[in-house]
């Protein structure tokens, strides 16, 4: 779990990740994707994370607490110029209004899904 960042549009999400360590960890970096539905220009509909260092940028110094913070950082500071939701970049670019309230969506969803977790 990681939670958006504070003074940010995602402060106060709880978003789900998925991490999956292959036998090549640390020489490969692991699978990572969002469980959480999160509408974002650098996260595929599947939850799938594009972010340089969970591909081509990988480096076995950035560890576990690197690639969570950079997925934090990416929240906030997306690149819609590399997109993995052509939609959530468009309105990035284009509809900035549009944008923040779909991100608000998701954020009060995260609390919905939190909420759900602890009456379990």
């Amino acid at each position: 779990v990681i939670v958006g960042p504070e003074d940010t549009l995602w402060e106060g999400a709880v978003l789900k990740l998925h991490l999956e360590f292959t036998e090549e960890y640390p020489t490969k970096p692991p699978k990572v994707t969002f469980v959480s539905k999160v509408f974002h220009p650098n996260v595929y509909d599947n939850g799938e994370i594009c972010l340089d260092i969970l591909q081509n940028q990988w480096s076995q110094l950035i560890g576990l607490g690197g690639i969570l913070t950079s997925i934090q950082s990416l929240l906030p500071d997306p690149n819609p110029n590399s997109p993995a939701n052509s939609d959530a970049a468009k309105l990035y670019r284009m509809d900035r209004r549009e944008y923040e309230r779909r991100v608000k969506q998701v954020v009060r969803a995260t609390w919905a899904e939190q909420e759900e977790s602890w009456s379990q």
